[in-house]
Protein backbone atom coordinates (compact mmCIF):
# COMPACT_ATOMS: atom_id res chain seq x y z
CA UNK A 1 0.00 0.00 0.00
CA UNK A 2 1.30 3.45 -0.89
CA UNK A 3 0.80 6.21 1.68
CA UNK A 4 0.63 9.91 0.82
CA UNK A 5 1.96 12.42 3.28
CA UNK A 6 2.40 16.18 3.38
CA UNK A 7 5.25 17.99 5.10
CA UNK A 8 6.10 21.63 5.78
CA UNK A 9 9.31 23.52 5.07
CA UNK A 10 9.16 26.50 7.43
CA UNK A 11 12.11 28.88 7.14
CA UNK A 12 12.94 31.76 9.45
CA UNK A 13 16.21 33.65 10.00
CA UNK A 14 18.36 31.14 8.02
CA UNK A 15 16.88 28.26 10.02
CA UNK A 16 14.43 25.48 9.25
CA UNK A 17 11.86 24.15 11.70
CA UNK A 18 12.21 20.45 12.48
CA UNK A 19 10.57 17.95 14.79
CA UNK A 20 12.97 15.84 16.85
CA UNK A 21 11.73 12.25 17.10
CA UNK A 22 13.02 9.12 18.84
CA UNK A 23 13.22 6.24 16.35
CA UNK A 24 14.49 2.65 16.79
CA UNK A 25 17.64 3.73 14.91
CA UNK A 26 18.24 6.82 17.08
CA UNK A 27 17.02 10.35 17.60
CA UNK A 28 16.51 12.27 14.37
CA UNK A 29 14.83 15.27 12.83
CA UNK A 30 11.96 15.37 10.34
CA UNK A 31 9.95 18.12 8.76
CA UNK A 32 6.58 18.60 10.45
CA UNK A 33 3.88 16.65 8.68
CA UNK A 34 2.36 13.25 8.22
CA UNK A 35 -0.16 11.02 6.55
CA UNK A 36 -3.05 12.18 4.43
CA UNK A 37 -6.48 11.17 5.69
CA UNK A 38 -9.41 10.24 3.43
CA UNK A 39 -11.27 13.33 2.26
CA UNK A 40 -8.33 15.70 2.82
CA UNK A 41 -6.41 17.43 0.09
CA UNK A 42 -2.67 17.66 0.66
CA UNK A 43 -2.77 21.28 1.78
CA UNK A 44 -5.36 20.40 4.42
CA UNK A 45 -3.11 17.54 5.51
CA UNK A 46 -0.05 19.73 6.04
CA UNK A 47 -2.09 22.33 7.94
CA UNK A 48 -3.67 19.69 10.22
CA UNK A 49 -0.34 17.97 10.83
CA UNK A 50 1.34 21.26 11.74
CA UNK A 51 -1.40 21.98 14.27
CA UNK A 52 -0.98 18.49 15.73
CA UNK A 53 2.83 18.46 15.86
CA UNK A 54 3.95 22.07 16.33
CA UNK A 55 0.75 23.72 17.51
CA UNK A 56 0.80 26.27 14.70
CA UNK A 57 -1.58 27.28 11.95
CA UNK A 58 0.38 27.59 8.71
CA UNK A 59 -0.18 29.22 5.35
CA UNK A 60 0.72 26.90 2.48
CA UNK A 61 2.73 28.79 -0.15
CA UNK A 62 3.81 26.27 -2.78
CA UNK A 63 4.85 22.69 -3.45
CA UNK A 64 8.66 22.45 -3.29
CA UNK A 65 9.44 18.75 -3.51
CA UNK A 66 7.95 15.31 -4.06
CA UNK A 67 9.96 12.57 -2.43
CA UNK A 68 9.34 8.85 -2.35
CA UNK A 69 10.55 6.53 0.35
CA UNK A 70 10.48 2.81 -0.42
CA UNK A 71 11.74 1.35 2.85
CA UNK A 72 13.00 -1.96 1.44
CA UNK A 73 15.53 -0.05 -0.68
CA UNK A 74 17.31 1.68 2.20
CA UNK A 75 19.41 1.16 5.31
CA UNK A 76 16.38 1.22 7.62
CA UNK A 77 14.65 -1.72 5.89
CA UNK A 78 14.87 -3.69 9.15
CA UNK A 79 12.49 -1.15 10.72
CA UNK A 80 10.33 0.02 7.83
CA UNK A 81 10.88 -2.32 4.90
CA UNK A 82 7.15 -2.50 4.19
CA UNK A 83 6.70 1.26 3.85
CA UNK A 84 6.17 3.02 0.52
CA UNK A 85 5.43 6.66 1.18
CA UNK A 86 5.15 9.65 -1.12
CA UNK A 87 5.97 12.91 0.68
CA UNK A 88 4.59 16.14 -0.76
CA UNK A 89 6.77 18.85 0.75
CA UNK A 90 5.30 22.34 0.84
CA UNK A 91 6.85 25.70 1.58
CA UNK A 92 4.79 27.13 4.45
CA UNK A 93 4.76 30.13 6.73
CA UNK A 94 3.55 30.29 10.30
CA UNK A 95 0.30 32.28 10.26
CA UNK A 96 0.99 34.06 13.57
CA UNK A 97 4.80 34.02 13.93
CA UNK A 98 4.78 35.75 17.32
CA UNK A 99 3.36 32.61 18.93
CA UNK A 100 5.71 30.33 20.84
CA UNK A 101 6.19 27.05 19.07
CA UNK A 102 5.19 24.21 21.37
CA UNK A 103 4.14 20.66 20.65
CA UNK A 104 0.55 20.54 19.43
CA UNK A 105 -2.32 18.66 20.99
CA UNK A 106 -1.59 15.44 19.11
CA UNK A 107 2.19 15.06 18.67
CA UNK A 108 3.56 11.92 17.04
CA UNK A 109 4.63 8.98 19.18
CA UNK A 110 8.26 9.51 20.06
CA UNK A 111 8.19 13.27 19.40
CA UNK A 112 10.80 14.83 21.69
CA UNK A 113 11.07 18.49 20.69
CA UNK A 114 10.61 21.16 18.06
CA UNK A 115 13.80 22.92 17.04
CA UNK A 116 15.05 25.54 14.62
CA UNK A 117 18.16 24.21 12.84
CA UNK A 118 20.57 26.48 11.02
CA UNK A 119 20.99 25.53 7.37
CA UNK A 120 24.76 25.38 7.94
CA UNK A 121 24.18 22.69 10.58
CA UNK A 122 21.68 20.49 8.71
CA UNK A 123 24.28 18.12 7.26
CA UNK A 124 25.72 17.56 10.76
CA UNK A 125 22.37 16.62 12.25
CA UNK A 126 20.46 13.36 11.84
CA UNK A 127 17.96 15.14 9.53
CA UNK A 128 15.77 13.25 7.06
CA UNK A 129 15.47 13.15 4.16
CA UNK A 130 19.22 13.73 4.01
CA UNK A 131 19.17 13.80 0.20
CA UNK A 132 17.02 16.92 0.35
CA UNK A 133 19.56 19.01 2.32
CA UNK A 134 21.58 20.32 -0.65
CA UNK A 135 18.36 21.23 -2.48
CA UNK A 136 17.05 23.13 0.56
CA UNK A 137 20.31 25.06 0.70
CA UNK A 138 20.11 25.76 -3.04
CA UNK A 139 16.52 26.95 -2.58
CA UNK A 140 17.39 29.47 0.15
CA UNK A 141 20.29 30.67 -2.01
CA UNK A 142 17.97 31.30 -4.96
CA UNK A 143 19.32 28.46 -7.10
CA UNK A 144 17.10 26.18 -9.20
CA UNK A 145 15.88 22.99 -7.56
CA UNK A 146 14.21 19.84 -8.87
CA UNK A 147 10.67 19.12 -7.74
CA UNK A 148 10.84 15.31 -7.89
CA UNK A 149 13.61 13.88 -5.73
CA UNK A 150 12.91 10.19 -6.32
CA UNK A 151 13.26 7.35 -3.80
CA UNK A 152 15.70 8.88 -1.34
CA UNK A 153 16.55 8.82 2.36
Amino acid sequence: MIRNSARAVIIQDDKILAVKVRQPYGDCYFLPGGGQQPGEDLQQTVRRECMEEIGQDVVVIDLLFVREYIGQNHQFAKYDGGIHQVDHIFLCEIKHPSNDIQPGLNPDTGQLAIEWIRFDDLSHENFFPQAMIPYLIDYVNGKPIPTYLGDVV
